[in-house]
């Protein structure tokens, strides 16, 4: 179980990192985030261009679901030795529901809300970035999606695993 939550906290931190990292010369470099009036008022702005807003989702995209999707079940699978459907399903679930509730709470509701962090210049006016409508479908993704994909993943491992023997 103490590996579960240290890899929970592992890519709570990967996903920090992610958007740390993506912030780093200033919000503007992760607003594919944002809604897309946002999008659009810093395309008006001359902040980005479209095609450097979907270059950079894709390049965010791969460096926070390549290690959800990989990495996730290798460390339940590979280092706490899961075996089977349900054990690898609980791990890569409770994993994953550790990273999201750290994604919704502390970045969400704290960072992207509360600071001036991710504040752009100019859009002021199209706060909150994220409207009670987004949050709310974050919300279900979070806490019914990747349950699903956590299915998905044990259902893969042990398709795998049954191959390998």
């Amino acid at each position: 179980m103490i590996n579960v939550i240290l890899e929970g906290l592992v890519m709570s931190f990967w996903l920090l990192i992610v958007c740390v990292v993506g912030t780093a010369n200033g919000p503007v470099g992760m607003v594919f985030f944002y809604e897309k009036d946002v999008q659009e008022r810093v395309v008006e702005l001359g902040l980005m261009t479209e095609e450097k807003i979907k270059k950079r989702a894709a390049l965010s995209g791969a460096a926070l679901w390549l290690p959800v999707l990989a990495a996730v079940p290798a460390m339940v699978y590979g280092i706490n030795g899961a075996r089977g459907f349900f054990e690898g399903f609980w791990q890569i679930s409770a994993v994953y529901l550790i990273m999201g509730t750290f994604d919704r709470f502390f970045i969400d509701w704290y960072w992207v809300s509360r600071t001036k962090a991710w504040l752009i210049p100019g859009t002021e006016d199209l706060k909150p970035y994220i409207p009670k409508k987004t949050l709310a479908v974050k919300f279900i993704g979070t806490y019914i999606g990747f349950p699903l994909i956590a299915a998905a993943a044990a259902g893969v491992a042990v398709l795998l695993e049954r191959l390998i023997k």
